[in-house]
């Protein structure tokens, strides 16, 4: 009997414990979402700065293949990867033993034909002199003319091929066209390359980028392109360097779009100049473009903005819930720049008034003068007339003071 009364005491004791444990879970959770979730809000002043965001990769701004104009054998190549080179510094210099013999031999044979052309203008003087004095036939008059004519012509086309392998010989030595760092070097001294007309455009001997100057190649959502222009100012953060912060400008903007990542965009080209040396090609940057900012105004949370169509006039009308006393009236508002959270307020409220963030349509007293209460339809809202918050309907910005789109 004992041991009976003991089990039910048991049971009673683990049924309470548990029933005592539930509601005081569930007293917890409720008080635990009120507090992670309020219902209203105070309006404060504060300042708003909406810009547009995004990710590029870094990239040099001007970068050159190094390849050789004519065909040889790498003889000398004084620089490595990392190396700076200043400009009209030697990159790489061919073997050039062949093109010298040929520019020997050919100016031999312009050292003769200029002799020869010697001897035929000569020869045409004299027949020249004795044409004159009748002593001599027109014939050979005209030969000796032929003569000193054809030593001419031997002797520029003999000068226009030593050009020709001068030339030559000038393109053995590369040299840098710009102060630059060697970013990669594919080939080794011995070994032998092809020229820029040749197959496949030549070899690249090296490649070549100025560092001072870098460039981002980011690409804007199609929503956000309007609000960008050439020459305006932006702000870099380097994901591999933290801290660091970059002034930019917006070098180009593409004209057409293109699809990236499924995202419908523009290829956008942001200049860094005279940039640190930590920050090099390749590393992921993120890219801040400032596009409007109001400060010291009063802003209201875009969740305490709701937004309505008048059934009469077909207008898009926004607007608050205050509360007075223990009521809340609807108060219509006029929004200026917006950004993901807060949106100015230009009309219609006053720092230090209480707004609601959940719809209060229900009891909600109308301000006196602002005209009746729409009527509220007893089927489901649509998207286009239900009450949300402001954040997916911020109105397009304006000349003076563009204004943001509260949803991305």
């Amino acid at each position: 009997m004992k041991i009976f009364l003991a089990f039910l005491v048991a049971v009673a004791l683990v049924g309470g414990g548990g029933f005592y444990w539930q509601k005081r879970s569930a007293a917890a959770a409720t008080a635990l979402a009120a507090t992670a979730r309020p219902n209203s809000a105070i309006i404060e002043t504060r300042s708003i700065r909406f810009a547009v965001t995004a990710a590029g990769d870094i990239g040099p701004a001007e970068q050159v293949s190094v390849r050789p104009e004519v065909n040889g054998r790498i003889d000398a190549l004084p620089v490595d990867v990392g190396d700076s080179v200043k400009k009209g510094d030697l990159l790489f210099k061919l073997d050039d033993s062949d093109l010298q013999t040929e520019r020997q031999g050919e100016e031999k044979s312009v050292e003769r034909t200029r002799l020869e052309l010697g001897q035929a203008e000569r020869d045409f003087r004299r027949a020249e002199d004795l044409h004159a004095s009748k002593l001599i036939s027109q014939e050979l008059y005209e030969d000796a003319h032929t003569k000193a004519a054809l030593a001419r012509n031997s002797l520029e086309r003999e000068q226009k091929t030593l050009d020709i392998i001068l030339d030559r010989l000038r393109k053995t030595r590369v040299s840098a066209p710009f102060d630059c760092t060697v970013l990669t070097r594919p080939v080794s001294v011995g070994q032998a390359v092809s020229g820029s007309g040749g197959f496949n455009s030549g070899t690249e001997v090296l490649t070549i980028a100025d560092l001072h100057d870098l460039i981002i190649s980011a690409h804007i959502n199609q929503a956000d392109i309007t609000r960008l222009s050439v020459e305006q100012e932006v702000e870099v953060t380097i994901e591999a360097i933290p801290g660091l912060k970059i002034k930019g400008k917006v070098e180009r903007l593409a004209p057409q779009s293109t699809l990236k990542n499924n995202i419908r965009g523009f290829a956008a080209r942001i200049l860094l100049r005279d940039v640190e040396k930590s920050v090099r090609p390749g590393m992921t940057a993120n890219i801040t473009i400032p596009v409007a900012s109001a400060e010291n105004v009063v802003a209201a949370p875009l969740a305490a903005v709701f937004t309505e169509t008048n059934p009469e006039t077909r207008q898009i009308e926004r607007y608050v819930y205050v509360k007075k006393g223990e009521d809340w009236e609807r108060h219509p508002v006029d929004l200026g720049v917006s950004d993901y959270f807060f949106a100015e307020i230009t009309r219609g409220l006053a720092a230090g008034d209480e707004v609601s963030l959940e719809d209060k349509a229900k009891g909600a007293k109308q301000v006196p003068g602002t005209g009746p209460a729409m009527p509220r339809p007893a089927a489901p809202r649509t998207a286009a007339t239900s009450a949300t918050p402001a954040a997916s309907s911020i109105p397009a910005p304006a000349p003076a003071r563009p204004v943001a789109t509260g949803t991305r």
